[in-house]
Parts: structure tokens; sequence; C-alpha cells
């Protein structure tokens, strides 16, 4: 857990002038985290896996400020991956609360029955064994071997890719996906050094985070902003095809979220379908949600007409 506590600390020596851009790139960004970095508390000296993994699920499209009392209370109950496979499903899903896209719940909880059962309850720090996981893709298990482990990986997030588009390519947004180029470029800057590799994933996502951010940058207080492309090309604006706004009102995940709302509030006990219909006027819609929950493992049927959250015992 070297790796954990020596993010923390300010690098030994100033950016080098002659340096390349690259490297100048990595340099100042390190320093800069090294001063402005957020205590949070899957970043805390000797933090495990199993933190670290569930901080990375729940910040999947959510910001910070919504997800620390609900890691935190996750955390509390359950601190290993073993306590949380011993809980059923059902318990997952109502500890998620609101933080929403609640199949997360669900892949943490097949997550920390598979370490439980072929890592005796340890979260692996090896690349292919965390992809290996439910639930677990690139961007996850590239994060909890760097982040946890300082294991060196490419780990490329919204606030990654945005950083590097913008510093290197010139542009203001990365694409809707990650192409070969783009890993090529994050493959090139990443550092030799396993350890100073992980705090680059980490610097860079934090720059992302609270100044490189989506609508409106910080430049004025960016440690790059001198060698930063987009900058110097005068800022311009994406020219990629539009992007839509996620919408709520109205939606398939609106009427899914107050259906899981009355679950939640009747757990253990199941609900009958009258009382879910109340929720929403729209047949049509509301049993669409509906099919869709069960289909998705976030609720199951409880005898005829009654729905419930899964797993419970009867």
């Amino acid at each position: 857990m070297e790796f954990m506590t020596a993010r923390h600390g300010r690098p030994d020596s100033s950016p080098d002038p002659e340096a390349t851009p690259g490297t100048r790139l990595v340099s100042q960004v390190l320093q800069w985290y090294a001063a402005n970095a957020r205590d949070l508390p899957w970043r805390a000296p000797g933090i495990d896996g199993w933190s670290v993994l569930v901080s990375e699920v729940m910040l999947q499209q959510t910001p910070v400020v919504r997800v620390l009392p609900v890691y935190q209370a996750w955390m509390t109950r359950w601190p290993t991956p073993d306590a949380l496979a011993a809980d059923s499903p059902g318990e997952a899903v109502l500890a998620w609360g609101r933080l929403g896209y609640p199949r997360r719940a669900l892949r943490l909880h097949q997550a920390a029955v598979a370490i439980t059962e072929r890592h005796d309850g340890v979260v692996p720090a090896d690349y292919d064994a965390l992809k290996a996981l439910p639930g677990i893709g690139d961007y996850t298990a590239a994060a909890v071997a760097s982040f946890a482990y300082g294991r060196r990986h490419v780990v490329l997030d919204t606030n990654v890719r945005r950083v590097l588009a913008r510093t290197v390519d010139g542009r203001e947004l990365p694409g809707t996906s990650i192409t070969a180029a783009e890993r090529a470029m994050a493959t090139a800057l990443l550092p030799a050094d396993p350890a100073t590799a992980a705090r680059w994933a980490v610097a860079s996502m934090e720059l992302g985070a609270l100044v490189c951010t989506a609508r409106s940058p910080r430049c004025e207080l960016c440690p790059v902003v001198a060698d930063c492309a987009w900058h110097a090309a005068g800022r311009p604006a994406d020219d990629g095809p539009p992007r839509k706004a996620q919408t709520y009102a109205g939606t398939d995940r609106q009427v899914r979220g107050r259906l899981l709302a009355v679950l939640r509030d009747a757990f253990p006990d199941a609900v009958p379908a009258d009382v879910l219909a109340t929720c929403w006027d729209q047949a049509e819609q509301r049993e669409r949600a509906l099919n869709g929950l069960v289909a998705d493992g976030l609720i199951e049927a409880a005898g005829d007409e009654m729905f419930r959250l899964p797993g419970v015992t009867p």
C-alpha cells in the first residue's frame, strides 16, 4: 500500500523546463494534485481494494457530494466483500437509496459474492482478475488496480479524457467512445514507475473534476494552461455531433425510481400490484418500467400480483 501514502506527498523536484511537453504535463499536474487533492475517504492512506471498488462503482455518473453519505453508510455496514455477500441483493438495493442507476447496487453485490467465492474475500490486485468480476469493465478494473494497489494502468474516465483532449489534442471534448488513438496517447503519457503512474491517474482525474470541467473550465487556475493546446487555440467549441442532454422527468427512469421507492419503503414486505399502480397513471409506461425492473433483477415477483426487492427469504 505504499502508493496510497506516496501519492499525497509533494514531488521531490520542480518541473524541468527542458522536459518534453508530455513529461512537463505529468509533472505539473502531479505537483498541483499534491497541493489541491480533496480529502476523500477512499483516498486515505492504507485503504483497501474493497473501499476503492465501492467508491468507483458509486461514482459512476454520480457526483462526490451525493456519493459520500451513501458510501460511508455502506462501508460501515459492509466493510468487506463477504459481509455484503452474506446479505440479500434486496438489502443492497435498499441501501443504495436514491443514488441513481440502482443496477450498480446489484453489480456490487454480485462482485462481492464472486470475490468471496473466488478470492477468499479479498479484492484482487490483478487487472484481469478484476475485469473477470461481474459488472466490472476496463475502467473500473484499471482504477482499482491503480488506486488501491499502485499498479501501472491507463485509467480513462470522462474527466481524464477531457483533460487529455484539451491539453494534448486541442479539442474541447473527447469523443463519445474511447478510440485506439486516444488510448495510445494516454499510454504514451503514462509514467514508467508504477506508483507515479497510479498517482498521475488520480491527479489527472482530479484536475478534470475540479478545474478542467466540462461546462465552465477554470483555466485561470489550471497548472498546465501554458501548455494547453485547446487554450492556445482560443478554446474552440466542440465540433462533434450534438450531445443529447439527459432528461429525467417523464421518462421510464423516473417511473422505475417511483416504483423502487415504494418497494424500499415496504421492505422486506411485498407490495400488491394495485398499490404500485398508484405510482404512475400511465399504465403502459408503468408496466414497461415494472417489467424492466424484474428483467434487471432489481425486483422480483412474490406471488400473484405481488412484488418485492430481490433475494428476501419469505
